[in-house]
């Protein structure tokens, strides 16, 4: 309990910061995933090329990579952010892409026949998408939806390598100091399973409260 007792501060600050990068990418992923998955399903070929190449694009790039590219490309190109918010664009880019698949399989399980109601009603398509469609879809994908904010919990821990405060970061310090590494790791776990059982502890509450029934 050493380790713990007597760095207590150092852990409770690396949590934090764990807390905080899951939050606002948990954010940015669920809107960049909606207006992906809008875009996927739109009637404009335009916009459905957009959505496909986005998903292709970050479905299929080492999250480590795009670290790098956005940590230390974009200010090569002027914008020059805080740490922080670079690892939160990166996290939530590359977590909107599973995000919009996973809305994207929500809103084929809907039945076309509804669309076409509403269309014939006179509905547009962000009317049909937003007030028919989606509102069905959503039943659907709240537990895949919690599963892919838990890997973006766990996935965080990239952001210590690049100069964020984050929990896993917390065992350089420690080792430095002396302390078990064993121990360290032992306490940085139970650090990250709070929070994915608490994400998951959250998501079975909205499955039961408005899941599809099995």
């Amino acid at each position: 309990m050493d380790v713990l007792t007597e760095n207590f501060s150092l852990y409770g600050k690396g949590f934090l910061g764990t807390v905080e990068l899951t939050v606002y990418s948990s954010i940015l992923a669920l809107v960049l995933g909606f207006l992906m998955a809008s875009c996927r399903v739109a009637p404009v070929g335009s916009l459905r090329v957009l959505g496909t190449v986005w998903v292709t694009v970050l479905r299929n790039t080492p999250l480590t990579l795009l670290f790098f590219a956005v940590l230390l490309g974009l200010p090569r190109f002027g914008l020059v952010l805080p740490f922080e918010v670079f690892a939160v664009l990166a996290l939530g880019c590359y977590t909107s892409a599973f995000i919009c698949e996973v809305l994207r399989s929500g809103i084929n399980t809907v039945p076309t026949g509804q669309g076409e109601a509403a269309r014939s009603l006179g509905m547009t398509f962000g009317q049909t998408l937003n007030t028919v469609v989606l509102p069905q879809a959503f039943r659907s994908v709240i537990p895949p939806v919690g599963s892919t904010l838990i890997a973006l919990a766990k996935n965080s821990a990239i952001a210590g390598a690049f100069s964020v405060t984050e929990l896993l970061g917390t065992y350089k310090t420690l080792n430095e100091l002396g302390y078990s590494i064993i121990w360290t790791f032992v306490w940085i776990a139970v650090g990250y399973l709070i929070i994915t059982l608490s994400i998951s502890a959250l998501f079975n509450v909205l499955e039961k409260r408005w899941g599809v029934a099995r």
